[in-house]
């Protein structure tokens, strides 16, 4: 099970909701900077403006890849450690909007992890250390350290190693 908090709501679905979880000035700047930064193609102004703009926790030398989208709303709630890849065109959300609820849960991305392209990385999930998610994987579960997974459903391919 995913770490969420779970926030009930009443009335229509949450997502009519937002503008009471989240004020309208942090989207729309949030929205504003995450579109630079995913075509930026300076990796130190890319993590500056992840960092420093939006709040998120990088390691050092942490690599974003083009047309990464982190979450819009609460990107703050990323953490990536040292020396990770995140690829091409993946999607990291810390947030769901459900029809009588909405979740919000931390994304901790370990060191030397490898993300490949068209990720979906799902809200308060952990990827362990030296863990590498294949290429279009839906991570809605925990990913161990050192282990290969890939898919979706999400199926190791390759378990991590004994500490």
């Amino acid at each position: 099970m995913r770490k969420t908090e779970r926030f009930p709501t009443e009335g229509p679905n949450a997502l009519w909701q937002v503008y009471s979880t989240v004020s309208r000035l942090k989207a729309v700047r949030n929205f504003i900077f995450i579109q630079i930064a995913r075509y930026c193609p300076s990796l130190p102004v890319k993590n500056w403006i992840y960092s420093r703009v939006l709040g998120m926790k990088l390691g050092r030398h942490v690599s974003v890849a083009l047309m990464v989208m982190v979450d819009v709303f609460f990107p703050e709630k990323i953490h990536v450690g040292d020396n990770t890849i995140i690829g091409y065109n993946t999607t990291i959300l810390t947030h769901e909007y459900l029809t009588h609820e909405y979740r919000l849960g931390e994304v901790r991305i370990g060191s030397h992890v490898m993300i490949g392209a068209n990720c979906t990385i799902l809200p308060g999930v952990t990827i362990g250390d030296h863990a590498v998610v294949g290429a279009g994987a839906v991570v809605h579960k925990d990913v161990e350290p050192y282990s290969f997974v890939a898919g979706n459903p999400l199926q190791v391919i390759r378990p991590g190693r004994p500490q």
